[in-house]
């Protein structure tokens, strides 16, 4: 039988507590085969120390917060999987197979570990106070868990390495866990062990978790540096379901049966328009959102993500699918050269198929989200129907969309010079969304904050 895939285990104090009281816990992670190292990290004393390398864990003592501690811990971790550890009784290493195994098998990018609540009556409130902070977590921010105060966790090792964070308290675990949701990276929950202090934490860190959380529910996450300039248009995808079924229905309506998807992102689009389709080709530049489209359609053979930019594209070979239909959903502003695109795309359109787009519009909103997001223009009704008559494509529909986002993005991106929008305002936004949608489609405003385009190849 072959060894099991390794990892490291990282203990990390916060508030008040200490490495002390965890020794049981490492004398148990010792024995546990999955464990290639242990590291402790945080503001320990000398005798902290000498009792942890008795048991040889590598401890560091390290001032300045939590994120310094982590950032200074995961220096030392080089196994391909870490599990996060808050040094307090009442977890078991016997759980670390269980966490792990959504990583080794790819499924997940992060594990929480769901805590068992041994005595019924004795935690029930508990229980009841967790399923409330769920709630109102799930309704202010992007996340979905079921239990935000979990002490065991685990990561792929590079994406933890990655991610920036700044909170200083206990208040870390909840900002990890909101950019984790912020980058839609999958996170998975399984079923842990817990007894005593292991599920009720001190007052410090739930007041600490509290006002991070708050913060969150306020103002907008922080990027990974990684993928910014995507987090805004896909916290919109995923945060206003409403708005996007309806956005899907109306491309949808524009689209033959062979289409070619530009930029798919996490496939928010690419669901709405796939059913009842023969082909739907989901081209997408980034690694990442590529991988996550392969996962998501694995049960959808009309679905073929593709992983190639634009630019290095084979269009000669994806000509060869024969297209009828082109689709691009906030993606043309992404791209330097928008007229070497528009040629593109009419190289794999028949005589008569179809190209069609949606575009942020008004240039007078470009302001610092369009920039978070990697926007080189947004568009008007003259310049859009100039570049597609242009590429060859003879313009059959122009149509203003939102225009109950202008005054968000404006205030958002030119006056408040966000990088995002909150989570709270989106959700608020999607509520109304359906109504607004509504009234558009009989008042056909000359304005909105979109420009959906239909052109036809001639």
């Amino acid at each position: 039988m072959s060894n099991p895939p390794k990892a490291d285990l990282l203990l990390l104090a916060t508030s008040r507590r200490r490495f002390l009281d965890a020794l049981d816990l490492v004398q148990e992670a010792r024995a546990e085969p999955r464990i290639e190292r242990i590291v402790a990290v945080g503001e320990m004393s000398e005798r902290e120390r000498e009792a942890l390398a008795d048991l040889s864990v590598h401890a560091l003592n390290v001032q300045g917060g939590a994120a310094a501690a982590l950032k200074a811990g995961l220096a030392e971790c080089h196994a391909p999987w870490v599990i996060l550890q808050n040094p307090v009784p009442g977890y078991s290493a016997r759980d670390y197979p269980a966490l792990l195994q959504p990583l080794v098998n790819r499924e997940a990018d992060a594990v929480y570990g769901v805590r068992f609540l041994r005595h019924e009556r004795e935690h029930a409130s508990r229980r009841l106070s967790d399923g409330l902070i769920s709630i109102v977590t799930s309704a202010l921010t992007d996340l979905r868990l079921s239990d935000l105060d979990t002490g065991m966790r685990a990561f792929r090792t590079e994406l933890l390495r990655a991610m920036p964070l700044s909170d200083a308290g206990d208040g870390v675990d909840v900002e990890l866990a909101v950019k984790l949701a912020a980058q839609l990276f999958r996170i998975y929950e399984v079923p842990i062990r817990a007894r005593g202090e292991a599920v009720r934490p001190t007052l410090s860190e739930q007041v600490d978790r509290a006002l991070t959380l708050a913060r969150y529910a306020l103002m907008t996450n922080d990027a990974d540096g990684l993928h910014e300039g995507y987090n805004t248009l896909l916290r919109m995808e995923e945060g206003a379901p409403r708005y996007n079924a309806w956005l899907g229905r109306k491309l949808s309506r524009h689209l033959g049966q062979r289409v070619l998807e530009v930029g798919a992102g996490i496939g928010t689009i690419t669901r709405q328009i796939a059913p009842g389709r023969e082909l739907v080709v989901a081209l997408e530049m980034d690694r990442f959102y590529y991988d996550r489209l392969v996962n998501l359609f694995v049960g959808l053979p009309q679905v073929r993500p593709l992983l190639a930019g634009v630019e290095r594209a084979d269009w000669e070979k994806l000509a060869e699918e024969r297209f009828d239909s082109v689709v691009l959903s906030n993606v043309l502003e992404h791209i330097a050269d928008d007229r070497e695109a528009l040629a593109n795309f009419r190289r794999v359109l028949p005589v008569g198929g179809r190209l069609v787009c949606l575009v942020p519009a008004i240039p007078a909103l470009f302001g610092s989200m369009d920039s978070a997001v990697g926007h080189y223009r947004r568009y008007s009704r003259q310049t859009l129907s100039a570049l597609f008559s242009g590429a060859g494509f003879r313009v059959t529909a122009l149509e203003s969309l939102n225009v109950l986002g202008i005054p968000g993005w404006f205030l958002n991106g030119r006056v408040l010079k966000r990088r995002g929008v909150p989570p709270l305002q989106l959700r608020l936004y999607d509520l109304v969304s359906p109504l607004v949608a509504r009234v558009e489609s009989r008042l056909k405003p000359e304005i909105g904050m979109s420009l959906l385009v239909v052109g036809e190849a001639i």
